[in-house]
């Protein structure tokens, strides 16, 4: 059965005590779920999540990581950093890690390698822009971001991955694809995977969705057969919403 899964992505908000001052209050609102629970604070604050959490079901995990083990990469972050401080878990291929910093599919699919030999886990990123929809190119677009970052991989690699689809018209912006746009292209998704490897294969991987997913739209969205659980972004540094869509799964 594939893992059912609700990431916060925080982002760049929340300083050290905003932080803990969250994650207690999210601690003691948890509800029972089979799902995993995961967030995703700011790299300052990720060795102090790791310690508030020591005894919750709550998953820190890192917002990027760089490509490379060590060396003259000013501000960034290693895989070796992240595995210090018990984090084995990170976002690769954000929109925004796309769209602000220049992160191409090549730049991706070597952190995808050097993470996977790390033995971190990987929620890859990845999504059309508005004019690719409204040009009918959204499902071409997906798939060759998949082929470039991803398809070079061995199927035995897929068990450590966790895809995140995310519209980027769709994020931070109010508007969300319908659920039966979002069960399209996770459908198309999976047919994909299955056509470059095998059925078995696509069918282990937890595909999420992330796109201003609220307490409102949650349970509709995660209710369709090929979404697997929620990256989220705004909806997450609130407690109570964050709380409302993990029991919306």
């Amino acid at each position: 059965m594939r893992s059912k899964i609700v990431a916060g992505n925080w982002k760049m908000n929340k300083n050290m005590t905003e932080t803990e001052a969250l994650l207690a209050e999210l601690s003691a609102k948890l509800p029972d779920s089979d799902a995993e629970v995961m967030v995703a604070p700011t790299f300052v604050n990720l060795a102090v999540s790791v310690r508030n959490l020591e005894h919750s079901t709550i998953e820190v995990i890192a917002q990027n990581m760089h490509f490379a083990e060590s060396g003259a990469y000013t501000g960034e972050i290693s895989a070796d950093m992240l595995l210090d401080i018990g984090v084995d878990t990170a976002i690769i291929g954000h929109s925004e890690r796309r769209a602000y910093f220049g992160e191409t599919d090549e730049i991706l699919a070597k952190k995808v390698t050097t993470a996977l030999g790390k033995n971190i886990r990987v929620i890859f990123c990845f999504g059309e822009e508005l004019e690719d929809r409204k040009s009918d190119q959204h499902f071409s677009v997906v798939e060759s971001q998949l082929k470039n970052a991803l398809f070079s991989l061995e199927a035995s690699a897929w068990n450590h991955i966790v895809l995140a689809y995310e519209p980027v018209w769709a994020i931070g912006t109010g508007e969300t694809a319908s659920p039966e746009q979002a069960q399209e292209m996770h459908a198309f998704i999976r047919k994909t995977i299955t056509e470059a490897y095998d059925a078995a294969t696509a069918n282990k991987v937890s595909i999420l969705y992330g796109g201003s997913v609220k307490p409102g739209n949650a349970e509709e969205i995660f209710s369709k057969p090929d979404v697997d659980g929620g990256l989220i972004g705004g909806a997450s540094l609130v407690a109570d919403d964050f709380v409302a869509i993990i029991k919306s799964i």
